[in-house]
């Protein structure tokens, strides 16, 4: 393949808009290399792509415009490329959607130049407008890190006056720095924690498979608190030390202040970060230096892994079993299948920890194709917590009521020990449904066929399929009663209102995704927790995520059978996961711990696993009913999801699918639907499903592409595939 094209030859360029195939243009002057990254005229606009190859020629050459300009980035490698190529085919996602996913950093097509910041420093607060203090609270929220003029008015909801007014006032400055710099060298010799026996050993293979530079897979079990972090630091530190480039995938953007914190202790500096939480500048500079080779280590969210990566040599899935790892709307992908993926073509390796694996990784390393290493004890002196159901049908509460007495009295006990107590409930808001006692209409929202939740704290109805907010209204909107409106069932915000009443005294907090205003807000408040400063948490699943609180004794699971039931084929499988893990956050300090499971089916199976520890025991039950059924991993799924202004389009596209499924029926596949789907109308479309089941080693991509290539779409139906779904609504 021609490595560089000269001023005037035809190159191959793929874009980043949805136009799905390659262009034609000429080089520019000075020439381009091959994975270049140009800027490209695309009708009257300037658009970013990649040189992937030689132009075809089949146009008029006098015709074919000239790429503008070469980027100041590194060119895309050939393994990168490799990547997307394969990432596309896998989930059939057109390859200039799998572009735009690698090149998400705004700026890239900047010119090289220094860029002006703002910092803040000690000065006089007490006479600033209120305008000039959220702007100093955007830069404390965010850590202190430096912001551009545009970057922080916008932040801060002011204009660019209100900033530059504080450099008046002395409360900030603003420094002249080159707009991307090289991130301070981690240091892989620096201070390696003390590890058992058992870690050590675990720490030898891992640190043997980076050695090799060669593609492996390798599933790190072990218990919570058993110090998986610490064993695959040493992994990190080997990839280090051959100057090579570790990635760690972390679940939720709220677990990477303790985790930066590790590592910094570990490698004394803090590496690069990838998520929502950053500013955009702190982004392009990632970017950029991922693909410079200016960065040793990213710790990030799924989407790192399409970072341009110089030369990378691990990757850590942390909690791999975790949905977040699904990309549910765009590009539809699993991070976790993914990373095995791109490490294979970079010859890297890959480590999925977990203290419960998702049934997949566990089959496969059961059948030897990922290696396995377990932790089967927690490090130091700390045990495992003991685990206790409370039949919720022998607990006297009263209506409305869903802390039981037993659960209650431990709380007391904790309190007056000094110790910590968490209340666990995996569901937001206050209710989850609001009724009329008059008409008995329940709320919803107006877009979508969901219920609207209730979320007190914000005074708003919200609905959790687009996001809508309402606000809580005086009567009913149906009938016009007034004062009859009542809610169903609790949400965490509920449960906190009960603790409050039950224990006065106690520091109360409540944690959930929705109720903080900045990533940063939430991180810190995570760390105040960690410090002792709560006496009862009350939270949703972002509390059961690899979070180390060392004054935590007691975890009160407030509804274990919220998500055993429904249509989710996962839902034991989770529902173990999520007790497992959450039940893991007690007794990780000096003194030992104590989970109750408040159920009304304690003869449940995945509560009796949860209750006998018998996890093995669980799995190997579990994978008897998918194998009978040939659902994943012993078979193949791929969801279709149609939507359309008028149900009756979507239905008629679902319909002419299910009448010609010839090339699905050639590997031996089925198609079940159309059906109207569970949640049947969101942000004013309405969807229609179909499901695709094969067996395990069925070529499913190229059969369902032969499927849909006679369909034709009208510009208001829209058809998605999700290859391996993860969500059934």
């Amino acid at each position: 393949m021609k490595e560089f094209y000269t001023n005037g030859e035809l190159i191959s360029v793929l874009t980043t808009q949805p136009i799905d195939r390659f262009l034609d243009y000429t080089a520019p002057k000075g020439g381009c290399a091959i994975g270049a990254f140009v800027e490209v005229p695309l009708g009257p606009r300037k658009v970013l792509g990649v040189v992937w190859g030689t132009g075809k020629g089949d146009l008029d050459k006098e015709k074919v415009r000239s790429a503008i300009r070469v980027l100041d980035v590194a060119p895309m490698r050939n393994e990168l490329k490799s990547f997307l190529e394969k990432a596309s085919d896998y989930t059939l996602t057109s390859l200039s959607n799998m572009l735009k996913l690698a090149t998400r950093a705004q700026g890239l097509s900047d010119q090289p130049s220094m860029k002006t910041v703002y910092i803040r420093v000690p000065g006089n607060v007490e006479n600033l407008t209120s305008a000039r203090k959220r702007v100093l609270k955007v830069i404390s929220d965010y850590g202190e890190v430096p912001f551009t003029l545009k970057e922080l008015s916008e932040q801060a909801g002011v204009s660019s006056n209100v900033v530059k007014a504080l450099v008046k006032t002395g409360n900030l400055i603003e420094v002249h720095k080159p707009k991307d710099v090289p991130f301070p060298r981690l240091d892989p010799l620096l201070k390696r924690r003390s590890l058992n026996k058992v870690q050590t050993q675990a720490c030898n293979i891992l640190v043997s498979q980076v050695k090799s530079a060669k593609f492996s897979t390798t599933l790190l079990r072990g218990v919570t608190g058993s110090g998986k972090t610490e064993v695959y630091m040493e992994a990190v530190a080997q990839c280090l030390r051959q100057d090579r480039q570790a990635l760690v995938l972390l679940p939720e953007i709220a677990l990477t202040a303790e985790f930066l914190a590790r590592v910094e202790v570990r490698f004394g500096v803090r590496p690069a970060e990838w998520h929502s939480g950053l500013t955009v500048t702190e982004r392009r500079r990632t970017w950029k230096m991922a693909g410079q080779g200016g960065l040793q280590m990213v710790v990030g969210a799924r989407s790192s892994l399409f970072l341009p990566f110089k030369s990378l040599g691990l990757i850590v899935v942390d909690e791999e079993h975790d949905s977040s790892y699904k990309q549910e709307n765009g590009v539809l992908y699993n991070a976790r299948d993914m990373a095995v993926l791109r490490a294979s073509i970079a010859n890297a390796t890959v480590i999925l920890s977990s203290a419960t694996p998702s049934l997949e990784t566990w089959n496969n390393a059961e059948k030897g194709k990922y290696k396995k290493i377990e932790l089967a004890k927690r490090v130091g002196s700390a045990l495992l917590p003991k685990v206790v159901a409370v039949d919720m049908r022998q607990q006297d509460l009263p209506s409305n009521h869903w802390i039981s007495p037993r659960l209650q009295k431990e709380i007391l006990l904790r309190l007056d020990a000094e110790e910590q107590s968490l209340l666990f409930l995996n569901r937001r808001g206050y209710a989850p449904v609001t009724l009329c006692r008059e008409c008995g209409e329940q709320l919803r929202c107006q877009d979508c066929d969901a219920y609207l939740v209730e979320h007190r704290f914000q005074k708003r109805l919200m609905c959790h399929q687009c996001g809508e907010t309402y606000p809580i209204p005086q009567k009913c909107p149906f009938c016009g009663a007034e004062g009859c409106l009542s809610v169903v069932g609790p949400g965490v915000e509920r449960i906190s209102e009960e603790a409050k009443a039950l224990f006065p005294e106690a520091r109360i907090v409540t944690l959930s995704s929705d109720m903080f205003g900045s990533i940063r807000a939430l991180k810190q408040q995570l760390e105040e927790i960690s410090s002792g400063g709560a006496d009862v948490v009350v939270g949703t699943q972002l509390v059961a995520k690899g979070h180390n609180f060392p004054y935590l004794t007691l975890v009160g699971v407030i509804d274990a059978d919220i998500s055993l039931h429904g249509i989710d084929l996962r839902a034991a499988e989770r529902t173990f996961q999520l007790l497992q893990q959450v039940s893991g956050r007690a007794g990780r300090g000096k003194k030992p711990g104590l989970a109750l499971v408040q159920t009304h089916q304690p003869e449940h199976p995945v509560i009796r696993a949860i209750m006998s520890g018998d996890e093995v025991g669980f799995w190997k039950a579990e994978s008897i009913t998918r194998k009978i059924a040939g659902a994943p991993p012993f078979g193949r799924l791929a969801g279709v999801l149609i939507t359309a202004n008028k149900a009756e389009d979507a239905l008629l596209v679902g319909t002419e699918l299910a009448r010609n499924t010839g090339p699905l029926l050639k590997i031996g596949a089925k198609a079940f639907g159309p059906a109207v789907a569970p949640i049947s109308r969101v942000r004013g479309r309405f969807r229609v499903r179909l499901l695709i089941k094969s067996h395990k080693g069925a070529k499913l991509q190229i059969a369902i592409k032969e499927w849909l290539r006679p369909l034709k779409l009208s510009s208001d139906v829209r058809l998605s595939i999700d290859i391996d779904p993860q969500s059934f609504l």
